[in-house]
């Protein structure tokens, strides 16, 4: 809900922001297309309009010609064919990074952006080198609610979402880490990295859908696509957000509480392995 507007601005000052949702029909497992509700209603209850494209398998639109592109989450298998459809976009997905188009990647997106993605099984997925990151899958998969502390120009605010991956993923030098992990495993359970930023490219781990919990990034995101539209410094009117904190809270303690287990797949395994199996023997019966 719109809780003021700066002197002097009218709705009527904001242009259309443009999206491209790339596989919104493929990679579509997670959730992640909240993601792209926040970005439409944040800026919808400002009076910004936005204009979202699917953009499929067989398409490679001018991604320079968008604001802002989104990419999410999928399994091995639908990662396999975007991998592959990836290779015809890569050039233009690269111009429009390098233009300071903002886009948003989460887990598979973030792995296929990387230089490849090594399955426990099966070829690696060449991917398109946006991020200078490669991933190889572990033998543990990463799911439980998590947290990490981003520093996006001068603001510096927590992330909470939810990992389900069992990917470990490496830096490179070309990039720097999308946030420091409060909580949960990041991009291999090791180092204390999250995702990974280059230029006006988020790339995270974090499902959730992770913008709804966390308004100021949804409106860093608007914000960044806004000015790079209009050549201008951008104050975005205020929201009030009482919603979307309490639900940032709740994931923000979720996260606090498993602080310290690796994944949320380790009781079960405990379990079995300090537990053995009874010998079977079979049923008594009374037929002979």
């Amino acid at each position: 809900m719109l809780e003021s507007l700066p002197d002097g601005q009218s709705h009527l000052d904001y242009p259309v922001i443009r999206v491209a949702h790339i596989y919104s029909s493929l990679l579509n497992v997670a959730g992640d297309g909240g993601n792209l509700s926040a970005i439409e209603h944040r800026a919808g209850w400002r009076g910004i309009a936005t204009a979202i494209v699917p953009v499929e398998v067989s398409e490679t639109p001018d991604f320079a010609a968008f604001d802002m592109i989104f990419i999410q989450g999928g399994q091995d298998v639908e990662m396999a064919v975007a991998a592959d459809d990836l290779q015809h976009k890569g050039f233009s997905l690269r111009e429009a990074a390098d233009q300071g188009v903002v886009i948003f990647a989460v887990c598979a997106g973030l792995q296929l952006l990387g230089h490849r993605y090594i399955p426990s099984s099966g070829a690696a997925l060449t991917g398109i080198g946006l991020l200078d990151l490669e991933t190889r899958a572990g033998p543990k998969r990463f799911m439980q609610h998590a947290a990490c502390e981003v520093h996006i120009g001068d603001r510096t605010g927590t992330v909470v979402g939810f990992e389900n991956h069992s990917g470990l993923t490496e830096l490179g030098r070309d990039v720097r880490p999308f946030g420091k992990v409060l909580a949960g495993a990041g991009n291999n359970g090791v180092d204390g990295t999250e995702g990974a930023i280059r230029d006006n490219v988020y790339a995270t781990y974090l499902h959730g859908p992770v913008l709804p919990k966390n308004p100021w990034l949804a409106d860093h995101l608007i914000q960044i696509a806004l000015e790079r539209k209009v050549g201008r410094p951008v104050d975005l009117p205020r929201l009030d957000d009482a919603v979307e904190t309490s639900a940032h809270v709740a994931a923000l303690n979720s996260a606090e509480r498993n602080r310290g287990r690796r994944t949320a797949l380790e009781p079960a395994l405990l379990l079995r392995t300090r537990r053995p199996a009874p010998e079977w023997t079979p049923p008594s019966s009374s037929f002979r």
